[in-house]
């Protein structure tokens, strides 16, 4: 191996190690924080607990934790679903139907990845209360569909521009019309594509706080990230504990990425060589 080769490696191998200490150090802290005991963690922030105890997981499973899960469930799948059915019909009219205003339209759509999220806040606050869905889980569905929608239909819209146009014309020749065609020969061949926007879009409303917080208030409707106000209080928070149910919280993600892990790579090298 020559010595560029053996730079040029031991530069990614360098770059791998700092990126897994840049993911992997707040897990570890986050991890071990959960076993601690409230004051223990005040002397020992970093060290391993003395003594590895299951009272923090304990106190979250005996309370909301099973209904804040499935709050968060009901609302990422339902938002995630509608988010992918919505993209994937505009993204395949952009990328191959053309028509007289498919550049403004697609440009209109795109715009609204730099329109800050919390400018929108009163607004859809004030919608929201309008049409009687405060309080509730569908008052989060709508902005998470809204401001995910952006970025999916871009990235899918590109995706679809790199299938082959003779396997449409083919399909066409079969009588396949544009529907057909979409939901025969171009939906199955953007599943990478799909497949990775549903995690990326997933991942990100999991972690959802604002919206959620704006827009619910009792505790019933409450999400996951909203279950960290049980456990502190005006003037003092048990970390242990938040550590814990963030841990917790951060367990079916990690599930849905070791199930999923092998379709995001292969959308994320599509998209590459793609490009």
């Amino acid at each position: 191996m020559s010595i560029g080769g053996s730079i040029k490696r031991s530069v990614i191998y360098l770059l791998a190690t700092l990126w897994l200490l840049v993911a992997g150090v707040p897990f570890y802290f986050m991890a071990q924080t959960g076993f601690k005991k409230q004051f223990e963690f005040l002397t020992s922030i970093w060290g391993l607990p003395k003594q590895f105890i299951l009272t923090n997981y304990a106190t979250i499973l005996r309370g909301n934790f099973f209904h804040f899960l499935a709050n968060s469930l009901t609302v990422v799948s339902v938002s995630v679903f509608l988010i992918l059915v919505v993209s994937s019909l505009a993204a395949y009219v952009f990328a191959r139907i053309r028509f007289g205003l498919s550049g403004v339209l697609f440009t209109a759509v795109i715009a609204g990845l730099v329109i800050p999220i919390h400018v929108t806040l009163i607004p859809v606050y004030l919608l929201t209360t309008r049409v009687g869905l405060y309080d509730t889980l569908w008052a989060l569905v709508g902005p998470y569909v809204a401001f995910s929608i952006p970025i999916t239909v871009f990235l899918l819209t590109e995706f679809m521009r790199e299938i082959p146009r003779e396997l449409e014309d083919a399909a066409r020749i079969d009588g396949c019309g544009p529907m057909r065609s979409f939901f025969t020969l171009i939906l199955p061949l953007s599943m990478p594509g799909l497949a990775t926007m549903a995690i990326y879009n997933a991942v990100f409303l999991w972690n959802e706080f604002v919206f959620a917080f704006i827009l619910t208030s009792s505790t019933a409707k409450r999400t996951l990230p909203l279950g960290i106000w049980e456990y502190q209080g005006q003037y003092s928070a048990n970390i242990p504990i938040i550590m814990a149910l963030l841990t917790l919280s951060s367990l079916p993600l990690i599930v849905a990425y070791l199930i999923g892990q092998e379709r995001l790579v292969k959308g994320i090298m599509a998209g590459a060589l793609r490009g």
